[in-house]
């Protein structure tokens, strides 16, 4: 192996890691009021009914998208002085403003003169970090907020206090300044 390929293979081996620690830096979105485009929201839009929404990032589930927005809605519920809530009216969609072409393929290539073929070398790196584009997903919920026991025959009806006890354990909170600090 020539020294001008020795020297290629490094300089495509540090691209390659540079490559795979850039691609590792992206985490979900944490559950948290909306900051650039990602978190939660509410509106007030009568005195018992609230729009909830939750905006997640490419590397946000849409199960995850899903949950935050009902947690958000007990939360709204409870922090108004209300027990149950109603949906009204919910969606969640896929945001092509916001997903990610993450994997989808990047390419390296490292070559000599054209007329040198073996010291050229060529690296894809399309799927190595999950393959194909990744959907950033926002939810939505038009909610109504009431006191008392939840009525049992409603099927659209939640107890609010429920829904955040049993959501609890799968909301991942933004790391504290502190924490930062630490590491």
């Amino acid at each position: 192996m020539s020294i001008r390929t020795r020297r290629d293979v490094a300089t495509a081996a540090a691209l390659l890691g540079a490559a795979a620690l850039l691609g590792g830096c992206a985490t979900a979105t944490p559950y948290q009021p909306a900051r650039e485009g990602q978190g939660y929201s509410e509106q007030r839009l009568e005195t018992n009914r609230y729009r909830v929404t939750y905006s997640g990032n490419s590397e946000t589930s849409r199960e995850t998208v899903e949950n935050y927005l009902m947690y958000r809605a007990a939360e709204v519920t409870l922090n108004n002085g209300y027990d149950w809530f109603v949906l009204a009216d919910r969606q969640t969609r896929a945001d092509p403003a916001k997903s990610s072409g993450s994997g989808s393929g990047v390419g390296l290539g490292i070559g000599g003169s054209s007329g040198n073929f073996g010291s050229g070398i060529s690296i894809g790196l399309g799927g190595l970090f999950g393959g194909g584009n990744k959907d950033a997903y926002d939810a939505q919920a038009d909610i109504l907020i009431f006191k008392n026991p939840k009525p049992a025959d409603n099927l659209k009806a939640f107890d609010a206090r429920e829904v955040r006890a049993n959501l609890e354990s799968t909301i991942q909170r933004p790391a504290s300044p502190a924490a930062d600090k630490k590491s």
